[in-house]
Order: C-alpha cells, then sequence, then structure tokens
C-alpha cells in the first residue's frame, strides 16, 4: 500500500517528537541525578568537617568554610563569619598565620572592614590544591592563628584516617589532663561502616545523630530529610518536644537542624508560645528561613551569655540583624526588647564608671586646691604677724624719718 508524502511526514514528525521528549526527560533524570550526587557528596565531607571540628579543643572558637569558586580560582578571597570575626578576631587589619595539619605556616592579611582574608591566602589555597567543595575548619588556638584542617572532597578514607587520628591525640591530650573522656569509638579506614550513624559528644557542638537518613542537604533541595506536612500545626496543640516540627510552606524542614538546634528554637517557641517564624513572608528558600532560625537562636544565647564587659558594638550587631528578620516577618520582638533593656543598662552602668572616675579626679583636684589653700592662708598668717610687728613700731612714720636722716647734719 503506497504512503502518502503527507502521511510520511506525518510520521516523521511523531518519531522526531518522540526522540526529543525521551532525549529531555533523560537530561532532566542526568540533572536530577548529578545535583543528588552533589549533595549526597556534599553532606558526607560537611559531616566528617562537623565531627572533626567536634573533637578540637574547646578552649579555643572555630569556624567552618565550605570552599566556593571565589575562594579558590579568581579573586581567591575568602569572607569569613561576621559573628566570629566580632566576638573573637582582631580589631584592626593584621597579619594572621594559617597552619596547616603538617605545621606548616603561611601568612595571611586579615581585613576588618572587609571581613575576610586576602593577600596569602591565594598562596595558601594553590598551595594546598584547594577545591570547589572542599571543607577547611578553621581553630582559632592563638588571637592571630589559625590552625587549618582540610576536608577533601573526595579522598574519603584518607579524611577517615586523619579524623581517627585528630580523635586519638584529642583523647590523648584529656587523659594526660585528667579530664573526663567522651568520645565514641570509630572504625578507621573502613569504608564499609560509613554509612552507620555518626554519634559524638563535644563541648563545641551537641550531640547529633547524623545518620543517613537524616542528613542535611547543604547544596540543593534535594535531601532524604524534607517532607511534606499532612496539616498545618497550631502551636496550643503542640505538647512536648516529640510533637514539635518547624514548617516552612508546608514542608517539614527539621532535617536542616541538630537536635540541640531544634530543642533550643523549641524553648524559645514554648516561651512566646507561637512558632517564631509563622509569620514570615511567604515563599521563603527553606535554606534562607533555617538561617534566620538559627541566627535567631544564637543571638538569644549571646543575649543569655553576655556581660556587662560585652562590647557595645556586639549589641548594635545583633540588634541590627533582629530588626532585619523582624522585617521578614520573624517574631523576635521580645529578644529586642530584651536587647533594649540590657543596652540601657549597659550605658548606665558605662555611666556610672564614668561618673566615678569624674567624682575621684573632682576629689583629687579637690585636695590640690585645699591644699594649695592651706598654704595662701599660711602665707596671710605670716604677713598679718609682720604687719602688727611694723605696726607697733610706728611704720605710718617711717617716711619722715626716713626724710630726717637722709636730710641730717654729717
Amino acid at each position: 500500500m503506497a504512503v502518502s508524502p503527507k502521511q510520511r511526514i506525518s510520521s516523521l514528525k511523531i518519531v522526531s517528537y518522540e526522540k526529543e521528549k525521551a532525549q529531555c526527560n533523560k537530561r532532566k533524570r542526568a540533572k536530577y541525578d548529578e545535583v543528588y550526587e552533589n549533595g549526597e557528596t556534599k553532606l558526607a565531607v560537611m559531616e566528617r568537617a562537623l565531627d572533626i571540628q567536634a573533637n578540637l579543643s574547646s578552649e579555643f572558637p572555630s569556624m567552618i568554610k565550605y570552599m566556593l569558586p571565589s575562594h579558590v580560582t579568581g579573586g581567591f578571597w575568602l569572607g569569613l563569619p561576621k559573628h566570629f570575626c566580632l566576638n573573637h578576631l582582631p580589631k584592626e587589619d593584621r597579619m594572621m598565620v594559617l597552619e596547616d595539619e603538617e605545621g606548616k605556616e603561611f601568612q595571611v592579611k586579615y581585613l576588618v572592614e572587609k571581613i575576610g582574608l586576602s593577600g596569602g591566602w591565594r598562596a595558601f589555597s594553590i598551595a594546598h590544591k584547594l577545591l570547589e567543595g572542599d571543607v577547611c575548619v578553621f581553630h582559632l588556638v592563638r588571637p592571630s592563628k589559625f590552625k587549618v584542617y582540610i576536608v577533601r572532597k573526595k579522598c574519603s578514607e584518607e579524611v577517615d584516617v586523619a579524623l581517627g587520628l585528630l580523635k586519638l591525640e584529642s583523647s590523648t591530650q584529656l587523659v594526660d589532663n585528667g579530664k573526663e573522656l567522651k568520645i565514641c569509638e570509630i572504625s578507621v579506614g573502613k569504608t564499609e561502616d560509613r554509612n552507620d550513624p555518626i554519634l559524638y559528644s563535644s563541648n563545641l557542638e551537641p550531640t547529633v545523630d547524623q545518620s543517613k537518613n537524616n542528613r542535611v542537604d547543604l547544596g540543593s533541595e534535594v535531601s532524604d530529610g524534607i517532607r511534606l506536612s499532612e496539616s498545618i500545626v497550631d502551636f496550643r496543640e503542640v505538647k512536648s518536644f516529640e510533637d514539635f516540627n518547624i514548617l516552612v510552606n508546608g514542608l517539614v524542614i527539621d532535617f536542616e537542624f541538630s537536635k540541640y538546634l531544634q530543642m533550643k528554637y523549641y524553648e524559645l517557641c514554648c516561651n512566646q508560645n507561637s512558632f517564631l517564624h509563622e509569620n514570615l513572608l511567604e515563599g521563603l528558600n527553606c535554606k534562607l528561613v533555617a538561617g534566620v532560625i538559627a541566627e535567631t537562636i544564637n543571638i538569644a544565647d549571646a543575649i543569655r551569655a553576655a556581660k556587662l564587659t560585652t562590647p557595645h558594638d556586639s549589641f548594635l550587631t545583633w540588634d541590627k540583624t533582629l530588626r532585619s528578620f523582624e522585617g521578614l516577618g520573624m517574631k523576635v520582638g521580645f529578644l529586642r526588647a530584651r536587647l533594649d533593656k540590657l543596652m540601657n543598662l549597659l550605658t548606665k552602668s558605662r555611666r556610672y564608671k564614668e561618673a566615678k572616675l569624674e567624682q575621684a579626679n573632682s576629689n583629687e583636684e579637690k585636695l590640690k586646691l585645699e591644699a594649695k589653700l592651706a598654704e595662701v592662708t599660711h602665707t596671710l598668717t605670716k604677713l598679718d604677724r609682720e604687719i602688727r610687728l611694723f605696726k607697733q613700731e610706728n611704720a605710718d612714720d617711717l617716711e619722715a624719718l626716713f626724710r630726717e636722716v637722709a636730710n641730717g647734719p654729717w
């Protein structure tokens, strides 16, 4: 049976459309697989970095930096967390030292206004062949010196060994110092055990269960932890921490937080009898909301730990941050009110100290003036006595007597 040209063209169009559709689906699937794989890789690296951080000495502060393209190529600029810099780093531009795990030191320039490392960071990055996706753990062992631990995106077995050595070194130091040791056993170099839950206890971070089914995907919205909420929950229905879930845009984002942070946020919400984030603008990215909540918790902890010696600039920074969160709809008015009271008390305390100093200076000046007055009074008394003696000798007739003596005969 002969096929007409029109039918042939129609058949070709259908075949072409089906092929294009299949290729499109294949590309979408490849992209999804790539995102998922990158997310899993990033999560694994961050987990090891957090484990390293958890086993560092709590005597010194530490932070984690995920390497982005701008950190390891091109401009080689490394921005640092503002809160960490304000609390722990120098208040003026200064050369700092980065010491790697082999003890080799590199000089870098810390810029206060730009809040980051510039000159010298390029040399450190190139020397250690840092790549996008690597993670660096910075341990501030001295005011101007970081000990840097590098967690590679690849070479996970080497990371496991390094982590094992770090824990062994940490445990040795604790035993030597007579302190209680609370570090779990780990398997070094055994790849078959990597999917087991990693439990650790540290003074820097709370105990966290980071099992494969409860991982935080730091690179994309694809994650085993995210799930849809069955219904919108009123906080009055939350009777205990077990009933507490953090919902954003109908999604449960508990996986974004450690149990410690969840408990902290639960306590804050209980204090206000509502979800602090329930009035946030609709459509905000889950990662952004998680960051807002985490920073709110950090500021609440910082307020609790504040002292009269805490720099006034820190209070201003916290208030500015909370004000921006409030603009997004976050219920942080109670924290700002507490900050306002603390800043008023801080102002009174400083004025009290200034008044005491001024009083001490005034008393010192008063003593000087009293001493001067006593000296003048003594001089006046002496002069009065001398004048009385002259009056007894008819001092008023001295001029006539003087002329008489001057004009007298030789």
